[in-house]
């Protein structure tokens, strides 16, 4: 694939899914802005911006950056995400609302900047099965939000026709953070859901560049994905 020409920003790209899709467009050929936030990204192999996608202000100025320098975007994926595990009754309120903040209203504010630096493109939101099946009571900020997101895709995906807006809904993905986990508890929440095995980052990164070119892939669409008893 060549992706010579295809300016793509990408949000949580210091780590996991973000990182791993990054370095493949980088491969092939696309104009790359990894954006991070508290993990700086080290290797710079491509252009890099910090910016906390919770703050609007922070927001427009990376816009304006990614307009000023590189003159267009023809892709946004928003993979920056958070998630506080914990019991609803040890879990407060600046807890649930900072992941609100970051999973919802970060992606909500990425999308509505980006729509106004960009004619025609793709913006691809990252979801979770959590949003839809296999949340847990520990985690049930992150699914709310990730629900969210994938209603805001639907809507902005009615509202901006002139983009292509879809989001990504896998569940355990082999990155950094699933693997530091707990072993047994990472075992039994695979049991609890059905999935057989954790689905790799380069599979995710590989469909995030289907739903980029496949236009048979319409906007407003939610793409689940496997590595489940299906």
């Amino acid at each position: 694939m060549d992706f010579a020409g295809l300016v793509v920003l990408i949000t949580g790209a210091s780590k996991g899914i973000g990182k791993c899709l990054a370095n493949i467009l980088h491969e092939y050929g696309a104009t790359v802005i990894g954006v991070y936030n508290s993990t700086k990204i080290e290797d710079m192999l491509y252009d890099t911006y910090k910016c906390d996608i919770s703050n609007e202000d922070e927001i427009n100025n990376l816009f304006a950056y990614v307009k000023n320098k590189h003159e267009k975007i023809d892709v946004v994926v928003n993979c920056a995400a958070l998630c506080l595990d914990n019991d609803i009754y040890d879990k407060t309120k600046n807890e649930f609302m900072r992941v609100l903040e970051v999973n919802l209203v970060g992606t909500f504010l990425m999308c509505k900047y980006a729509s106004n630096y960009m004619d025609r493109g793709v913006i691809i939101n990252i979801s979770s099965t959590d949003a839809q099946d296999t949340f847990s009571t520990l985690s049930m900020d992150y699914a709310a939000s990730k629900a969210g997101v994938e209603n805001i895709t639907k809507n902005l995906a009615q509202r901006l026709p002139n983009l292509k807006i879809c989001a990504l809904a896998p569940n355990w993905v082999n990155t950094e953070t699933v693997l530091e986990m707990e072993p047994n508890y990472l075992e039994s929440e695979l049991k609890r859901i059905g999935q057989d095995k954790l689905i790799k980052k380069e599979e995710v990164a590989f469909k995030i560049i289907e739903i980029i070119i496949n236009d048979d892939i319409r906007s407003g669409e939610i793409i689940r994905m496997g590595g489940f008893n299906e």
